[in-house]
């Protein structure tokens, strides 16, 4: 099983993950950043679309 992470430390805010993928990710406003809503991950060609997306390279989809 894989889930999906997001290195808020590395995310810029840019919200392309949320654009590509609102049912995975969502967006802080308070801290400018993106997260995980569905850490367990979903559509697996979606998250590596955001994960391709990304300018941050911040996403990554492990097995746990």
């Amino acid at each position: 099983m894989k889930q999906v992470e997001i290195e808020k430390d590395e995310c810029i805010g840019c919200e392309t993950c949320v654009e590509l993928c609102p049912e995975i990710f969502a967006f802080n406003d308070d801290e400018n950043k993106a997260y995980v809503i569905m850490p367990e991950g979903g559509d697996e060609d979606c998250i590596n679309e955001a994960m391709a997306a990304c300018p941050a390279e911040c996403i990554t989809n492990k097995d746990k």
